[in-house]
C-alpha cells in the first residue's frame, strides 16, 4: 500500500481502491481492496471446497467470475437488489470456447437471482458457503435487524463470509465519514464483532475475525480498511432452521441461469474421449511406422511387418512416470497384421489422459464403438498402419 498526494474533488470514497478521496492525501491499495477482498474468499474455497455456493449482493458478479474456475463447485448463485445490473452482466458467466474443448469433471450450473438478501427462498438452502462482501452496511435498520434470521437462522449454510468498513480506518481519510453515499453505516471493530458473536451465539455458529487493507506505518492502531467475519455453522447439536415448514418457497426472480459442459454428461464424455483416443492411436501409428522404417535400415526389409514385435520404449514416446510407463507396459502391446494397426483397449485405458476420462473397458469400447474400427472381438481399435497422407520425413 502507498499513500499518494493527488488534487481531486472530495465527495465519497469508493470501496475499491480509494482514490476519490480528498486532495490532503490518497491511500492506494496494491492490490486494489475489492481484489484483496475476492482473494480472501477464494482462498476460503481452496481450503474447504464448497459444492455450493452463494453470493449475496453480488452487484457486477465479478466475484462469480472468479469463483467460477473452481473445479469443486457445482452450484454457484448470486442474488442482487438490481435487476438491471443481472442482466447486464449474466453473459460475463457463460461458458467460453475453450469450456467445451476441455471440460470440466463435475458439472457447474450457474444461477442469477433477482431479490431480497431479507426474503427467504429455499432454493438457497444447504450451501456449503454463502458470501456477503459490502452487503450489511447498505442494509437499513428493518432489514439488518432480518438479515441474520434470513441467513443464518432460515438458510443455515456451514460457512458465512461477512465484509465491512472499519470506521475506524476512515480518519486517514480527510472530511470522510461514510465511504459510499448508499451506506447506511459503518462499525467500528468493537460495534461490528459484537453484532457478529451475538448473531453467532444465537445461531449455533462460531466465528473468527480478521481483515484486509493494512493501514499505512504509525496507524496500525486503526486495524484493516475492510474487517472480515468469519461465520461456521458448530458441529454436533445445530441451529434449528425453520428450512423444514418452507420448503418450494421460490421468492426470488431467475434473471440468468447457465450449465457448463462436464464429462458427467456423457455426449461431453464421448467427444473429449474420442478425441483424446484418436490423438494417442495417431502418435503411437506414426512411432510404429518410425520403428519399423529403423528396423528395415538395420536387419533389411521384412514383408509386411507382421513378424516385428515393438520394442515398448519405442512406442511411449511421451514423458512419464516410472509407475506410469509400468503400467503401460504391463498391458498388451499394439500390433500390426498386414496393413492394419492394432491397439487393444487395455493399452490405451493405461495411458494417463485416458484413464482420467474411462477406467473401464466396457465403458470405453461402448462409448467409442460408433466413432472408431474395433477389432472383430472388440478388445482393440483398428486403423490401417499407412495412410496416404502420412509424412515420410524421420521426425515423424
Amino acid at each position: 500500500m502507498e499513500v499518494a498526494e493527488k488534487n481531486i474533488p472530495c465527495n465519497t470514497v469508493v470501496g475499491g481502491n480509494f482514490e476519490e478521496v480528498c486532495p490532503e492525501k490518497v491511500i492506494r491499495f496494491k492490490p486494489p481492496l475489492y481484489k484483496q477482498r475476492y482473494q480472501f474468499v477464494r482462498d476460503l474455497v481452496d481450503r474447504h471446497e464448497p459444492k455450493k455456493v452463494a453470493d449475496l449482493g453480488c452487484g457486477d458478479t465479478k466475484l462469480l467470475k472468479l469463483l467460477k474456475i473452481y473445479p469443486c463447485i457445482q452450484l454457484l448463485v448470486g442474488v442482487d437488489i438490481n435487476e438491471e445490473k443481472l442482466h447486464s452482466n449474466g453473459h460475463y458467466l457463460s461458458p467460453y470456447l475453450g469450456e467445451f474443448v476441455k471440460p470440466r469433471d463435475l458439472d457447474l450450473t450457474v444461477i442469477l437471482y433477482h431479490g431480497s438478501v431479507v426474503e427467504r427462498d429455499s432454493r438457497l438452502l444447504g450451501f456449503d458457503l454463502i458470501t456477503c462482501i459490502e452487503l450489511i452496511e447498505h442494509l437499513n435498520s428493518d432489514d439488518l435487524a432480518k438479515f441474520p434470521e434470513v441467513v443464518f437462522g432460515y438458510l443455515s449454510p456451514s460457512m458465512v463470509v461477512i465484509t465491512t468498513p472499519n470506521a475506524e480506518f476512515n480518519p486517514l481519510f480527510p472530511t470522510v465519514s461514510l465511504r459510499d453515499a448508499d451506506h447506511k453505516f459503518e462499525w467500528s471493530r468493537k460495534e461490528f464483532q459484537t453484532w457478529a458473536s451475538r448473531v453467532a451465539n444465537c445461531y449455533n455458529y462460531c466465528v473468527e475475525f480478521t481483515g484486509v487493507g493494512t493501514p499505512p506505518a504509525g496507524s496500525e492502531h486503526v486495524g484493516y480498511c475492510t474487517q472480515i467475519g468469519v461465520f461456521r455453522k458448530n458441529s454436533g447439536k445445530l441451529a434449528e432452521s425453520r428450512a423444514s415448514q418452507q420448503h418450494d418457497r421460490h421468492v426470488y426472480k431467475v434473471v440468468y441461469t447457465t450449465s457448463y459442459p462436464s464429462l458427467q454428461q456423457e455426449k461431453v464424455l464421448k467427444f473429449v474421449l474420442v478425441g483424446e483416443l484418436l490423438i494417442q492411436v495417431e502418435r503411437l501409428r506414426l512411432r510404429y511406422q518410425r520403428m519399423l522404417r529403423e528396423r528395415e535400415k538395420e536387419l533389411g526389409p521384412k514383408p509386411g511387418h507382421t513378424d516385428c514385435s515393438p520394442a515398448p520404449h519405442l512406442l511411449l514416446g511421451a514423458v512419464f512416470t516410472e509407475a506410469e510407463k509400468a503400467r503401460i507396459e504391463n498391458t498388451p502391446q499394439p500390433f500390426c497384421e498386414g496393413e492394419k494397426f492394432f491397439i487393444p483397449l487395455r493399452r490405451l485405458l493405461a495411458y494417463p489422459r485416458l484413464q482420467h476420462l474411462c477406467t473401464d473397458e466396457e465403458r470405453m469400447r461402448s462409448l467409442i464403438a460408433d466413432s472408431v474400427s474395433l477389432s472383430s472381438d472388440g478388445s482393440a481399435v483398428v486403423v490401417d498402419l499407412h495412410n496416404s497422407w502420412d509424412y515420410r520425413s524421420e521426425d515423424n
